[in-house]
């Protein structure tokens, strides 16, 4: 073989090095992601070993469930609104479109549900809009520019609906690079 040749073969093999690298994080995490997700229905079904008592010890903590009289239905709910909230977590960090900021209003929505679980003295599930309002006064709009912006590029250039939602991706490195461009 000749120099370029060599030269050649030797920038493919470093190549192959460096994208069997990405792509062994890229398993590992797919491999987390994918578990999380396929024990979704075990992490539901936790509440049915919390006793029907009023009063629940471990050896963590005590949980009085004063509203509800049964620590048992109260876990119920929780994992009710826990187990959504936390996929829906997990597709907003791994979600690639520019849509994905809409992801934040029914979060906050679960949010807001499992903190009032806890310390509302009143009925649950009387969710309230007035706490939603700012969240969706912030995310719908933007999302309706990002949208407007799209249609314009579209209108003016000659590129796909696909090549424009690639240019509006937002590629972070990571999980905290990604809540370090929230704050």
């Amino acid at each position: 073989m000749d120099k370029q040749q060599l030269k050649s073969k030797d920038i493919t093999l470093k190549s192959h090095q460096t994208d069997k690298k990405y792509n062994r994080k890229d398993i590992i995490t797919g491999t987390v992601i994918g578990t999380f997700i396929a024990i979704t229905p075990i992490l539901f079904y936790l509440y049915e070993s919390v006793p029907a008592d009023q009063v629940w010890n471990t050896f963590l903590f005590t949980y009085d469930s004063k509203l509800w009289g049964n620590a048992n239905l109260s876990m119920w709910i929780f994992t009710g609104k826990a187990v959504p909230c936390a996929l829906l977590i997990l597709w907003f960090f791994t979600n690639r479109h520019w849509w994905y900021h809409a992801l934040l209003v029914p979060i906050t929505m679960y949010l807001y549900q499992i903190i009032s679980l806890f310390i509302s003295d009143r009925g649950f599930d009387e969710f309230e809009l007035i706490y939603m309002v700012p969240v969706m006064a912030v995310i719908v709009p933007s999302i309706y520019l990002i949208r407007a912006k799209m249609f314009n590029k579209i209108n003016d250039v000659d590129k796909t609906m696909e090549e424009l939602e690639e240019e509006f991706r937002i590629r972070p490195k990571g999980v905290m690079n990604r809540l370090k461009e929230y704050f």
